[in-house]
């Protein structure tokens, strides 16, 4: 039997991963274990996984491989979900709730780190 494939991805990534997950959960109900479930995802909890793939892939400025590594998928579904997400700008309402993501996002990423105390 051969392994599955699999590629190492660094905390830090993870950590941007689950934010972009948690940032859509917030935004459309749709629970981050849902958008993560090990089954193939279908209606809404799939479009709003790739929501984050694509808010990923804009806010941090990800090549699609490293999307796909970060939140465990292959490439190809990395690619359909930001093809997806590109054509959603059409709709006015996808657009303004990528709008926020990314705006959010960059909030919190443009602020200076808070160092916690030991």
């Amino acid at each position: 039997m051969i392994d599955s494939y699999r590629v190492p991805v660094t905390d830090a990534d993870r950590i941007r991963a689950g934010l972009a997950l948690q940032l859509v959960a917030a935004a459309t109900g749709i629970s981050v274990e849902k958008m993560t479930a090990s089954v193939r995802l279908k209606g809404r909890a799939c479009r709003a996984r790739w929501l984050a793939l694509y808010t990923a892939y804009v806010t941090f400025g990800w090549p699609l491989d490293r999307v796909a590594h970060a939140f465990g998928l292959n490439r190809a579904t990395a690619a359909a979900a930001c093809r997806w997400a590109e054509d959603g700008r059409d709709h006015p309402s996808v657009d303004a709730l990528l709008d926020r993501l990314e705006f959010c996002v960059n909030q919190l990423l443009e602020a200076p780190a808070c160092e916690l105390p030991a």
